[in-house]
């Protein structure tokens, strides 16, 4: 039975539960309530246990008409401040939902910014509504810390409106937008491949290197539920197969759908009987796809923005999309260049993840785009552009994937009709290539082939 929305949280790892907390809007204006509530509270200790009003001078104190119409106006000030608000967010998520892609509205809503000014704006109006509701039923008629606060508040919210809009119109140019989700899944790759499983990285290659398993019976474990691999915890899982004497392989890649009762672990057993129950609570099944260790996840939303671009004919989104794409490949094709055997502490084989090679991430990125882009030459133009700066900066143990991906791109074009200029910058692109991963000698054969294609 599927657990209640509240309950979920309490069966979510510390990370999994920021993640999910961050792309809500309870947390930060909860924070901001909870301030205010605290707020409220001391201003009317001060002025009516404390008489704050009898050390400062007569001039800066209020008497309780003119508290009240203050309050009041200032209410509704607030009240006007904050409907603009969300009447620019609102404004806001319909031009990412789209212009862009819909993704990008939980990208929006989890940047701090964003929250900050929701919880101010809320806090705001909570501290002047308990302020009226104080002063409805207080037979005090001087006052001075609650007009005082209640001034500062709402000088601060007017303030933070301006910051609101700014920080809204800033967000919104393509270039922060694709910039900021490029670092979002940077993050991802450093903290789950790096810091979570560098360390359990084997370098004995892609095959098991332990010969006491080889002759062991192969046994599955099942999926309970369908959904998106969210997430695994490497290092829990690790630690039970050695305390379990057993070696398991993730059948799946994370981010990957599945569908219950197909095969989420294969595993060799020792000489000790486990529950394997213990292991489908290691991973996180769920209907959505997260970014907390999948990087795929974020390739695809850089590739739906520049799909979108094709789309409504902005051929600077595209480009400037390709550019954060090839930034992040390259990032992916250094991490993932490891073995994907994970071992215990011991040195022991333990675990061996599902290895998606550098191939498979250029087609999720640049095949995509490629193929939307259709005879778009300036955009085939900008890829093989990509390529080559790939080809230069990665390891040669790369090379090979990125001219299979730039040869098939050439004869899948081969179809078009071209101009001049265009077939000259594809070649001249497409010629580095070819030298930056030492295969000038089939680029001849490429060259007369898109030569064909030009318009005589």
């Amino acid at each position: 039975m599927k657990k209640p929305d509240i309950q979920r949280y309490f069966f979510m790892t510390k990370r999994e539960r920021r993640n999910e907390l961050n792309q809500t809007l309870w947390l930060m204006p909860l924070r901001y309530i909870g301030v205010a509530l605290a707020l409220s509270v001391l201003s009317a200790f001060f002025d009516t246990y404390l008489d704050i009003h009898k050390h400062v001078p007569n001039g800066m104190v209020f008497n309780g008409a003119t508290t009240r119409l203050l309050i009041t106006t200032l209410i509704g000030g607030v009240l006007t401040l904050s409907a603009f608000t969300i009447n620019s967010l609102l404004v806001a998520l319909t031009t990412l939902s789209g212009q862009f892609s819909s993704r990008m509205v939980l990208n929006f809503i989890s940047e701090p910014p964003t929250q900050h000014v929701l919880g101010i704006f809320n806090g705001s109006f909570i501290y002047v509504l308990l302020n009226i509701l104080f002063l409805s039923n207080s037979s005090n008629e001087v006052y001075f810390v609650i007009p005082l606060f209640s001034v500062m508040v709402t000088f601060v919210a007017a303030v933070t409106f301006i910051y609101f809009v700014n920080h809204t119109s800033t967000w919104l140019q393509v270039h922060n937008i694709t910039s900021n989700m490029k670092k979002t899944t940077r993050n991802t790759i450093r903290s789950s491949l790096l810091e979570e499983i560098g360390p359990y990285r084997s370098t004995v290659g892609e095959e098991y290197s332990d010969e006491r398993w080889a002759d062991r019976e192969v046994k599955t474990i099942y999926a309970r539920r369908s959904g998106h691999l969210q997430s695994a915890n490497f290092q829990k899982i690790i630690e039970e197969a050695k305390n379990d004497d057993i070696v398991i392989e993730l059948r799946v890649s994370i981010g990957q759908f599945i569908l219950e009762n197909t095969p989420l672990f294969d595993y060799r057993q020792g000489s000790h009987t486990f529950d394997e129950e213990k292991y489908r609570k290691l991973v996180r099944v769920d209907t959505k796809k997260t970014e907390i260790q999948d990087l795929e996840f974020g390739l695809e939303k850089l590739v739906e923005v520049a799909v979108k671009g094709l789309g409504n004919n902005d051929p600077l989104t595209v480009n400037n999309t390709l550019y954060q794409i090839t930034d992040l490949l390259k990032e992916i094709g250094n991490a993932t260049s490891f073995s994907p055997i994970l071992v215990d502490d011991e040195n022991h084989v333990r675990l061996r993840l599902k290895h998606d090679g550098f191939d498979y991430f250029l087609y999720k990125s640049y095949g995509y785009i490629r193929e939307y882009a259709s005879q778009n030459s300036t955009v085939i133009i900008t890829i093989m552009e990509m390529l080559s700066l790939l080809a230069e900066s990665m390891n040669r143990n790369v090379h090979d994937d990125i001219w299979d991906f730039a040869e098939s791109t050439i004869k899948g074009y081969q179809k078009y009709s071209l101009y001049k200029e265009d077939c000259h910058y594809i070649l001249k692109h497409l010629k580095a290539v070819a030298a930056h991963t030492d295969h000038t000698e089939a680029y001849p054969q490429l060259e007369e082939m898109l030569s064909k294609r030009v318009f005589s």
